[in-house]
């Protein structure tokens, strides 16, 4: 049975800074591309980062230079550091796994509020 965890949300001030935790069972993780995606209330989800099981990352225009995604293989875990956070970036973010076969897999998103 998969399972994605993730932890880390909360509220913080514009500027501020947050990391966020996926921690991954019933895969076997390293043969798995690891994203990070965001859904804002009324608003379509959208990709906000990405590292493939060959190393290769991405993001999204909106948070280059200011996140960074990271992977621990030995630990099934992937990271999400935000820092110069706005406003505008307030949403519940989901982790997704994808298998080389292209099976997506979910974890309950945690949100992130940015306010003053």
């Amino acid at each position: 049975q998969v399972q994605l965890v993730e932890s880390g949300g909360g509220l913080v001030q514009p500027g501020g800074s947050l990391r966020l935790s996926c921690a991954a069972s019933g895969i076997i993780f390293r043969f798995f591309t690891m994203g990070w995606y965001r859904q804002a209330p009324g608003k379509q989800r959208e990709l906000v980062a990405q590292f493939t099981s060959s190393g290769t990352t991405n993001y999204a225009d909106s948070v280059k230079g200011r996140f960074t995604i990271s992977r621990d293989n030995a630990k099934n875990t992937v990271y999400l550091q935000m820092n110069s956070l706005k406003p505008e970036d307030t949403a519940v973010y989901y982790c997704k796994a994808r298998s080389l076969s292209y099976n997506d897999y979910w974890g309950q998103g945690t949100q992130v509020t940015v306010s003053s």
